[in-house]
């Protein structure tokens, strides 16, 4: 097994969604001049896309001047973690028919701040794998 092999079961497309759909936080991922970032949030999945919250600043600058994202979740239960990443284009939400439609959603900032500028991320690849939890085993 070479180093970039995990143990695991792959999950399908569908059972990704699912988590992403049953899940509220996660970590986008964003590049820019060769630099990476990554920004806790929390989000929404909804239709097959994520809407994500946000203000100006770094993380806005960041997805309007390269719009290809990454987007991650994972979890632990008592004998198994799961991992759900998913890659796509950021944009920001400009009409005001789109905004309406979100703003009906349940997505609200877990910070006590006003955030009106609404970003969907349509993804190009969603990939899960979820894996047992055990001790390492014995080399020989």
């Amino acid at each position: 097994m070479s180093t970039d092999e995990r143990p695991g079961e792959n999950m399908s497309t569908d059972e990704a969604w699912k988590f992403l759909e049953n899940t509220s936080f996660g970590r986008l991922a964003l590049s820019v001049a060769n630099q990476p970032d990554i920004f806790p949030i929390n989000f929404l999945a909804h239709e097959q896309k994520l809407l994500i919250r946000t203000n100006p600043g770094t993380k806005l600058a960041e997805l309007t001047i390269n719009d290809t994202v990454a987007f991650e979740i994972d979890g632990l239960a008592e004998d198994q973690a799961w991992s759900v990443v998913l890659k796509g284009t950021a944009r920001v939400l400009e009409s005001q028919t789109e905004i309406d439609a979100v703003m009906d959603l349940p997505l609200t900032p877990w910070l006590q701040t006003l955030k009106y500028t609404f970003v969907e991320i349509t993804p190009s690849s969603v990939r899960g794998i979820r894996f047992p939890l055990g001790s390492e085993p014995e080399r020989y």
